[in-house]
């Protein structure tokens, strides 16, 4: 992900440049808007808006049991809505604008109500208003991901509750720290489309609330098996589809850095997929659908990171190891840890996101298709870099999340009765069912 106060940098000093250079009378060089950027840009919001509704919210729905399919739907939709009204509100300018003193950490109010971005504001070569709505996408899919985590016992109120206190207080400092000039993109740190920003957060918060909300009732006792897995690889289909948005779109320009991040997207999700049914084959004799989708996920989420800054055959390291990674972690979380991550958020979006992110500094190299070590930092240090991060977002995800759940447990019950879980959330927080037959 370019962040928006470089882009525009850039895009100022070219500009400089060039009228010196043929116009030494003009006094002003206005921006230019490039159509085939702006095109792709737009395709590309629409792609990860596309990987929200409908396809997460096919995927996890398929995934819970018949009686809380409506529920988990609702989740993502609504959380798409609130978001987007937050975004507008206050998101964007605590994400993008300049903190002043506190420009390390948050973003300021310059962008409150989205004052100051107009028709004519641009950011690099495309719309500021385009840049609003793609960066928008983002931030509602990531507190949809943790939905995962929750599902089948979380009130509706609470959830949204949540959602909208964590978008604040955890998503919006993390991608103003990474992409928005903060300190760890300005102490080097390589994260694409999202690795950190995204997955880590999401997969963290998602082991925190699960710590934090207790198990669903049985759990692990009780077989608790997905109620519809067509449903369910058709939402993966979508998600696969959208996620060359999500990390191709990250270029902000349609060019070289959009195709390769599109080519290694999709190696690293094959590769990931691959591993994952074959270790299901060796270990219980049989690959599963379920498998094979959740493998995919964690090839997705793993390059998302290094999606700018690897080649082919990095992808393809990088697939390979989510698959096998994420496969154990999976295993050992709800096994031997006993912790209801009812959807595997944790294990796949958090674990994943890691991975990438430090796999990327070791196959970032030019001589395997990689961009190279800028300014000539070393292998060694680029990975203290990305550890750095994994480290910091890690910590600030935990300790805003626990608080977040807190806050929200003040005003109303996180958890749903005992006896309406037994019923199902479709029916008890909507007068709804999923199905009527």
């Amino acid at each position: 992900m370019i962040d928006k106060a470089k882009v525009k940098a850039r895009a100022a000093m070219l500009c400089a440049s060039a009228v010196a250079l043929f116009l030494p009378a003009a006094a002003v060089a206005e921006p230019i808007i490039d159509s085939g950027d702006t095109a792709w840009l737009l395709t590309s919001t629409a792609l990860v808006l596309f990987m929200t509704i409908p396809g997460l919210s096919l995927f996890y729905a398929g995934l819970v049991r018949s009686k809380n399919v409506l529920s988990v739907m609702m989740h993502c939709f609504s959380i798409a809505c609130a978001v987007s009204i937050l975004w507008m509100l206050v998101g964007y300018s605590l994400a993008f604008s300049d903190g002043g003193g506190l420009n390390a950490i948050i973003g300021g109010f310059s962008n409150f109500l989205l004052m100051g971005v107009e028709r004519s504001s641009v950011v690099g070569t495309i719309p500021e208003t385009l840049f609003v709505v793609f960066q928008l996408t983002f931030a509602i899919i990531t507190p949809a991901l943790i939905v995962g985590a929750f599902a089948e016992r979380m009130r509706f109120s609470a959830m949204l509750t949540f959602s909208l206190l964590w978008v604040l207080l955890v998503y919006c400092p993390i991608a103003h720290m990474v992409w928005g000039g903060g300190l760890l993109g300005e102490l080097g740190l390589q994260d694409f489309a999202g690795g950190l920003v995204v997955h880590l957060t999401a997969g963290t918060s998602a082991l925190i609330a699960a710590l934090v909300i207790k198990p669903r009732r049985g759990f692990p006792n009780t077989p608790m098996p997905p109620h519809n897995l067509s449903m369910s690889i058709s939402g993966a289909g979508m998600l696969w589809v959208g996620w060359f948005g999500f990390n191709g779109g990250s270029a902000l320009v349609a060019g070289n850095d959009a195709g390769m991040a599109i080519l290694v997207t999709h190696i690293s999700a094959a590769s990931a997929s691959l591993m994952w049914i074959a270790l299901e084959r060796i270990r219980y004799g049989k690959p599963s659908v379920l498998g094979i989708v959740t493998g995919m996920v964690a090839g997705l989420g793993s390059i998302t990171p290094a999606s700018g800054t690897v080649g082919p055959i990095g992808a393809l390291i990088i697939g390979s190891s989510a698959g096998f990674v994420c496969f154990f972690a999976t295993h050992f979380l709800k096994r031997k840890m006993k912790i209801d991550d009812a959807l595997d958020v944790f294990p796949v979006h958090g674990i994943g996101g890691a991975l990438g992110t430090l796999l990327l500094a070791l196959l970032m190299g030019s001589a395997i298709g990689g961009i190279g070590y800028s300014d000539g930092m070393p292998m060694s240090s680029q990975f203290m870099v990305q550890l750095i991060g994994v480290a910091v977002v890690f910590m600030w995800t935990a300790v805003l999340t626990w608080l977040c759940l807190r806050i929200t447990g003040a005003f109303t019950d996180l958890r749903i009765e005992e006896s309406k879980e037994i019923d199902g959330l479709d029916i008890n927080d909507h007068e709804e069912k999923g199905y009527s037959l």
